[in-house]
């Protein structure tokens, strides 16, 4: 019985320690409220749900079939990992171009309360980096009888849900959290958090070359 506890709880911070740091929902808050300035408290509260939402399905789908979604194509993770770096890079070059306040200047257009997938969920919030991960994990499946690998599968999702509640409350409370810098300093932090989004973005694509020419080589 204490075995079986165990094997449980490992389960579920394997996923949780080993998602929490790639899916970084602190660091997320700040790019959160710079793409939402200019919804009410009301949006992007339900922003928040949807986004924590959509991470949750997207890692679960990422856990449990993307290892065989990426075979049946025959894409290899560090082709994932550039197409998506891409994407991580031009989001945060869009934010760090993005006016203070005059968004038709910059031509950067406001997320609407409907555009809760594209980009933040994905890529801001769960990106390659995340979806690799859970991908590695969900393929490290252990060999054991059927009813232990439903339970562990079972503490797996809690993970998870825990992940996707840490992200709602970080975005939930971000305008208080980072509203208390007042409206200089948290443009500064939004431009910030965006300069390391595109950093971000390009270790992942030099990451996903790096592997491919290692492979090639």
């Amino acid at each position: 019985m204490t075995a079986s506890v165990n094997h449980l709880a490992n389960a579920f911070l394997l996923v949780y320690a080993g998602l929490f740091p790639i899916v970084n929902p602190i660091g997320g808050a700040p790019i959160f409220l710079g793409l939402t300035r200019e919804c009410t408290e009301k949006e992007r509260n339900a922003l928040a749900l949807r986004v924590s939402l959509n991470s949750c399905l997207l890692l679960l789908g990422s856990l449990f079939v993307g290892s065989y979604v990426l075979e049946f194509f025959g894409i290899t993770l560090p082709i994932v990992r550039i197409a998506g770096g891409l994407v991580v890079s031009a989001t945060g070059w869009n934010l760090l171009q993005a006016g203070d306040g005059d968004d038709e200047r910059a031509g950067h257009r406001p997320v609407i309360p409907t555009d809760g997938f594209y980009p933040l969920t994905m890529p801001i919030t769960v990106g390659p980096g995340s979806i690799a991960v859970a991908i590695t994990l969900g393929s490290q499946r252990p060999r054991v009888a059927l009813p232990e690998v439903a339970l562990l599968g079972g503490a797996a999702v809690a993970g998870l849900i825990a992940i996707a509640a840490t992200i709602f409350v970080c975005y939930r409370f971000a305008e208080g959290t980072v509203g208390a810098l007042c409206e200089h300093g948290t443009n500064v932090l939004v431009r910030l958090s965006a300069f390391i989004l595109l950093c971000i973005g390009i270790e992942i694509i030099w990451n996903g070359y790096s592997t491919l020419v290692r492979v090639a080589g």
